[in-house]
C-alpha cells in the first residue's frame, strides 16, 4: 500500500472519530439526569408542591370545627360526630409554611385503637383521625402519639367562650365578634393570629396559629378570613 492511500485511510478513520464523539456528546446532554436541571440535587421551593420533607415547616395551624354545621352539610349517617351535640371540635393540627403547605409525607405508623379513643373527645370521628394522621401528621416530624399529643395540647391551650360551648338555637353575630370573644378570653391573641372559615354565612371553622411551641402567633398572609360581616352559627342539638 502506498502513502497516498495509507493518508487517505487514515483521514477518513480520524473524521469518522470525531463525529462519533461529537454523537455521543448530544446524547449525553438529551439524557434525563445528564444536566444540572434535572440532578438529584434538592430543590428549595417555598410552595405546596415543593417536596416534603418531615418536620421542615414554620409553624402549626390548629382547626377548629364548628360541629353543626359539619352535620348538616355532609352526608354522614355512620359518623358518631353528628350523634352528640358538640360544638368546637379539633378538626387538626397542620403544619404550615409561610407559603403554601406540607401535606402526606410519607405513609406513616398505624394508629392503635387506644390512641383513636383517647382523640374521641375532642376529635370525635376515627376517620378523620386517620385521615389528619394521613395528611398532617406524617408531616410533624413526629411519632403519631407524639403528634395527636400535641394536637391535644394544643386545643386545650384555645379557650372557648362559653357562649360558644352550647347553642341552644341559631345564633346570628359577626366574624368581629367572634373574633373578639376569642381574644378576651385567650390572652396574648389578636386578630392577626386567627382566620375564620364560613359557608355562605354559616361558620365552619376557626383556625388559630400556633408557634411550634403552641404560642399564638401571626399567621401568614395566605390564612385569611373568608366570612362576611354576618355569621350564623347552627345550634349543637
Amino acid at each position: 500500500m502506498n502513502g497516498a492511500k495509507l493518508g487517505q485511510r487514515l483521514l477518513v478513520g480520524l473524521v469518522a472519530l470525531l463525529f462519533g464523539l461529537k454523537v455521543y456528546q448530544q446524547s449525553l446532554q438529551a439524557t434525563p439526569g445528564a444536566t444540572a436541571e434535572n440532578s438529584s440535587a434538592p430543590t428549595i421551593r417555598t410552595d405546596a408542591s415543593a417536596p416534603q420533607t418531615e418536620g421542615a415547616f414554620d409553624y402549626y395551624v390548629l382547626s377548629l370545627s364548628w360541629s353543626p354545621q359539619y352535620c348538616a352539610t355532609e352526608a354522614r349517617p355512620n359518623d358518631s360526630q353528628c350523634e352528640r351535640p358538640y360544638a368546637f371540635v379539633a378538626h387538626g393540627l397542620w403544619p404550615q409554611n409561610e407559603q403554601g403547605y406540607p401535606e402526606h409525607c410519607g405513609r406513616g405508623e398505624y394508629l392503635e385503637n387506644d390512641l383513636i379513643a383517647d382523640l374521641l373527645p375532642i376529635m370525635p370521628s376515627k376517620s378523620l383521625i386517620i385521615h389528619e394522621w394521613q395528611k398532617h401528621g406524617t408531616c410533624s416530624g413526629l411519632s403519631a402519639a407524639r403528634y395527636f399529643d400535641t394536637l391535644q395540647r394544643a386545643y386545650r391551650s384555645v379557650h372557648i367562650p362559653p357562649r360558644y360551648q352550647q347553642v341552644s338555637d341559631y345564633l346570628s353575630t359577626s366574624a368581629a365578634d367572634i373574633e373578639a370573644d376569642f381574644i378576651a378570653a385567650n390572652p396574648g391573641l389578636d386578630r392577626s393570629m386567627l382566620a375564620m372559615q364560613c359557608k355562605g354565612q354559616y361558620l365552619q371553622e376557626l383556625r388559630v396559629c400556633l408557634t411550634k411551641n403552641l404560642k399564638p402567633r401571626t399567621c401568614s398572609r395566605e390564612l385569611r378570613d373568608r366570612c362576611g360581616q354576618q355569621v350564623v352559627l347552627r345550634p349543637t342539638r
